[in-house]
């Protein structure tokens, strides 16, 4: 038994069940503090690692999105839970050979994490949650942020908890789940007063389903596959999908405009990632097929396309990113 798991069986013993809330908080503080998760020899893969492109899309779109707003000197790029670097440094690439020339803020907490996107982005600026932010105009990504935010789980009126039942880990309940996350929606909120108060425009990336409704969708991963959510807190990595209507509300209740919710796929096509990726093999011919690979595991329905949603969150002073609308 991790000493995690020591450490929350003792807490239920001590104070009784916790919530789902509480429980996922505590195994991913410990899953990310602890190792670098991503790769092959990690647990899973995020879409900045499968291709360059990604990241360049990223920013692309957000480097006209501030052109269009009269390219603010003051504006900054920020990303939330940057995993290794790659993703702000594709975008970073793309907007500083369009004009940009703002500085860099990172949300992460993780020193290993911090430690590796040092390596790529040496010139940034670290802090630990969404309201640290400098309050200037952001251009700001968060890609798989969201997922990995604590949910509550509930069984009809009853708030759905993590017991021990025979020396394992085990739910409070069982029936038809309805989820909420307080935590994810005062994190939109607070993202979204920013930009209501200094400008900017957030692109929010992720995976998860368009109207609020029941079903359970915890999950855990472990390399490079499902597992048992309670079967090795701190070890695996603990997320949910996300529930978009509830990002709209808590964005709108928070003063910013929001854009149509796309797929992941209809986005990157509609930037031109198939443009891009054509360019790209033109260049390495004998990457041909990877490069085509990575744009169909991005894009094809069957691959990220359809399950991962994009979501732009913007200042009302600002014009949408482009690529929500035909």
């Amino acid at each position: 038994m991790n000493r995690l798991a020591e450490r929350l069986r003792a807490r239920i013993a001590a104070e009784g069940p916790i919530g789902v809330d509480d429980y996922m908080a505590a195994a991913n503080a410990h899953y990310y503090a602890t190792r670098d998760p991503l790769g092959a020899a990690g647990d899973f893969i995020t879409a900045p690692e499968i291709s360059q492109m990604f990241g360049e899309m990223i920013g692309g779109a957000l480097a006209d999105c501030w052109l269009r707003a009269g390219a603010p000197a003051d504006a900054v790029f920020a990303e939330l839970g940057p995993g290794r670097g790659t993703l702000v440094a594709d975008a970073l690439r793309v907007m500083r050979g369009g004009g940009f020339g703002g500085e860099v803020h990172l949300i992460e907490t993780s020193s290993t994490l911090r430690a590796a996107q040092a390596a790529l982005v040496g010139d940034a600026t670290w802090h630990d949650s969404i309201s640290a932010l400098p309050e200037r105009p952001l251009l700001l990504v968060a890609n798989e942020f969201l997922d990995a935010l604590p949910v509550k789980q509930f069984v009809g009126d009853v708030e759905r908890k993590v017991t021990v039942n025979d020396g394992a880990f085990a739910f409070s309940a069982e029936g038809e789940i309805q989820e909420k996350s307080p935590a994810r929606e005062a994190a939109v909120s607070d993202l979204a007063r920013q930009l209501a108060a200094n400008g900017g425009a957030a692109l929010i990336i992720d995976y998860g389903y368009r109207a609020s409704g029941p079903g359970d969708t915890l999950q855990a991963v472990q390399r490079h596959g499902f597992a048992d959510v309670l079967a090795d807190p701190g070890e695996q990595d603990v997320t949910v999908h996300v529930d978009f209507a509830a990002v709209t509300r808590a964005a709108r209740d928070g003063g910013a405009a929001v854009s149509p919710l796309v797929s992941q796929g209809t986005w990157l096509e509609r930037l031109g990632i198939s443009a891009r990726a054509m360019a790209l093999a033109a260049r390495s011919p004998a990457r041909t097929e990877d490069i085509a690979a990575a744009r169909r595991r991005l894009c094809d329905g069957g691959e990220m396309g359809e399950l991962f949603k994009v979501i732009a969150i913007h200042s009302p002073a600002w014009p949408e990113p482009a690529g929500f609308r035909t």
